[in-house]
């Protein structure tokens, strides 16, 4: 319902708010100023969002089950509420389409606002009339009936309470499409035919099987419908599952804030298995490039995995943070089926398959993935025969031991190397402390590589330290190849770099422990059963940090990837900090945060001065099994 208030008398449209990057705590205060606030998105003329680019744009629209294709926005003068901006140019020439497709003209639209409250779209063939009034009443005309939808900075209605005056949208529009029309209904079926249809089944019918219409033949032999699969339930409620709704157990008080690193989630959680298939569509995400709807995956499936009950009902889905509309249809069709449509259909996808192989090669990453598909190759032979010499020497590992990167560690193994790791450290020099971070820590009981963080109370001991742990364990034929080896963190000093601000340039240090990327294989094996060494070789990677922010390593190696983002996320808009793996900053003057220290010192051990990180950022301790946000 529209509200009106005597306090804004400026005639706004109707507006719909888009809680994206809105604090919780801060969207009722934000809605109680929009006048015309509505809550249907479909009866919006703006709508209002927190957001900055179009992809972003899309995305929203897209969750709330609206498809747009796009208008561009041209690059013309400014436009103003009394002027209108003739296009001289002639129409665009339309592409010819199959005559099956209802062709749709390709125009550039330019806007305004006028003082009473109208959009105008002005062409030189056509003009779309978006107009309002105080109570909201709309009146909606386009050339092909199909509304336009104006995705409008969150600044612009700031700005036009600012002034008391309706701006312009032009410089605060990030977004504009027209809506494509979904098909129309069918209709209603003739009750004549569904009869006929029913003998045909039953055999009553003299026509037999052959007289069954195409449509319908087709869908029977369609491979969804055959007689083992279960077909999707349609969605209906009764009295008992609308009162099942009102009385759903309670959300914990933890699962109301948007910040994962706030919240446990454990290892196994009881909705597990759905939240794999969500995984899954994720991963067809990276590998599409769609870096927004990986992210939105992500903060989905860190909330299902904090949720501490068995989903029984999608309205459970549908109120926990992050977790849209969408995610709750594709609970009950997981529910229905087993399985998701999506991850199916991708296993039959020849492109989505080779993609995933080439994804996995360790040094490939997906823009680089669908590279390799786009020349043409298809398997790891095509890249061997074709691309050798073009690949790096990371990648060209990659390949090598392929197979072998891809099996997984027990838990026992990757203590063992580990234990070899602390071992050489301490035979290099006394006194190293370790933690293994990244999976194990986190409980898995296999993983995909072997992660530990190295530090030593005397900061002399680390410094260019990764070089000496290097070479004693290439001596000794653990380090087959060195993939990475960075000092940067040692090159500076081990002082840490004041942070620059967002503009600062890629790679200015901020970031930067001194680490060593390396491939192992246990060197040790039965030589009179085996000539070769039969090992298997594995992914290690070994982190070196000064003692000072040792806790702030370990923070940073240990949490799943959601996890660290939004405690990164959390520190910045709660803290004014900038965190990373090593160490925290302030933005306000870009000075380094000691978050490990006391009045008596740095801390005793690394897991102290990590618990102290938590405290210093008002965080409740969470150990690593309840940082399992994937």
């Amino acid at each position: 319902m529209n509200k009106m208030s005597p306090d804004f008398p400026l005639n706004f449209p109707l507006i719909y708010l888009l809680p994206t990057h809105i604090e919780p705590d801060k969207l009722p205060e934000l809605e109680s100023k929009i006048p015309t606030l509505t809550h249907e998105i479909n009866e919006a003329n703006i709508i209002l969002g927190k957001i900055s680019n179009k992809e972003r744009a899309k995305f929203e629209l897209r969750r709330r089950s609206i498809l747009t294709e796009d208008i561009n926005i041209p690059s013309a003068s400014p436009l103003t509420p009394e002027t209108q901006v003739d296009d001289p140019s002639p129409p665009s020439k339309r592409r010819k389409l199959d005559s099956s497709v209802s062709p749709k003209p390709a125009r550039d639209h330019t806007q305004k606002i006028t003082s009473e409250g109208e959009i105008l779209d002005d062409n030189a063939s056509t003009l779309s009339r978006v107009s309002w009034d105080g109570q909201g009443t709309e009146s909606t005309t386009d050339e092909d009936d199909n509304p336009i939808l104006r995705v409008v900075k969150l600044s612009w209605f700031m700005d036009c309470l600012a002034q008391k005056s309706i701006l312009p949208i032009d410089k605060y529009l990030i977004y504009q499409g027209r809506r494509i029309q979904k098909i129309p209904s069918k209709p209603p079926p003739n009750h004549d035919d569904i009869l006929r249809r029913a003998r045909q089944e039953g055999g009553n019918d003299s026509s037999g099987a052959s007289g069954l219409l195409p449509a319908y033949a087709s869908a029977l032999q369609h491979s969804r419908t055959s007689s083992h699969v279960k077909r999707p339930e349609l969605v209906h409620e009764t009295t008992s599952e609308h009162e099942r709704r009102l009385y759903l157990t309670p959300i914990p008080e933890y699962l109301r804030t948007t910040y994962s690193c706030q919240r446990p989630t454990p290892v196994n959680p009881p909705n597990n298995s759905f939240i794999d298939e969500l995984e899954k569509i994720r991963t067809l995400r990276t590998l599409e490039g769609d870096k927004i709807g990986v992210r939105a995956y992500s903060t989905s499936i860190a909330s299902l995995s904090a949720y501490p009950y068995l989903i029984s009902h999608p309205a459970e889905v549908e109120r926990l943070p992050g977790c849209s509309d969408k995610i709750a249809t594709l609970y009950q069709q997981w529910k229905a089926n087993g399985y998701l449509e999506e991850v199916e259909d991708a296993k039959k996808d020849p492109k989505m398959s080779v993609l995933q192989l080439f994804y996995n090669i360790w040094g490939v990453a997906d823009t680089t993935a669908r590279d390799f598909y786009k020349k043409g190759w298809r398997d790891l032979d095509d890249i061997i025969e074709h691309g050798w010499n073009s690949l790096s020497r990371v990648q060209q590992i990659g390949v090598k031991y392929y197979d072998e990167l891809q099996d997984k560690l027990p838990r026992r193994e990757v203590e063992e190397i580990g234990q070899v790791i602390l071992n050489h450290a301490n035979n290099v020099r006394k006194g190293f402390q370790m933690v293994i971070v990244g999976g194990y820590r986190r409980g898995k009981k296999e993983n995909g590589d072997v992660d530990v963080v190295l530090s030593h109370p005397d900061p002399a001991a680390t410094f260019n330290f990764v070089f000496d742990i290097v070479k004693s364990l290439e001596k000794d034929k653990y380090i087959t190849h060195t993939l990475i080896l960075s000092t940067k963190n040692s090159e500076r000093g081990q002082t840490p770099v004041a942070w620059k601000g967002q503009d600062r340039k890629a790679g200015s240090g901020f970031d930067t422990l001194d680490k060593a990327l390396v491939v192992w294989q246990d060197p040790h094996w039965d030589k009179a059963v085996s000539s070769r060494n039969p090992n298997p070789h594995r992914r290690v990677d070994i982190i070196i940090s000064p003692w000072k922010t040792a806790g702030c390593a370990v923070i940073g190696w240990t949490g799943g990837t959601t996890f660290q983002r939004d405690l990164r996320r959390y520190c910045k808009h709660v803290k004014t900090l900038k965190f990373d793996s090593s160490g925290a900053r302030s933005r306000t003057d870009g000075t380094w945060v000691d978050l490990e220290s006391d009045a008596s010192g740095p801390a005793p051990d690394m897991l102290t001065a990590e618990k102290r990180v938590f405290e210093r950022l008002g965080l409740e301790w969470r150990p690593p099994e309840e940082r399992c946000t994937r």
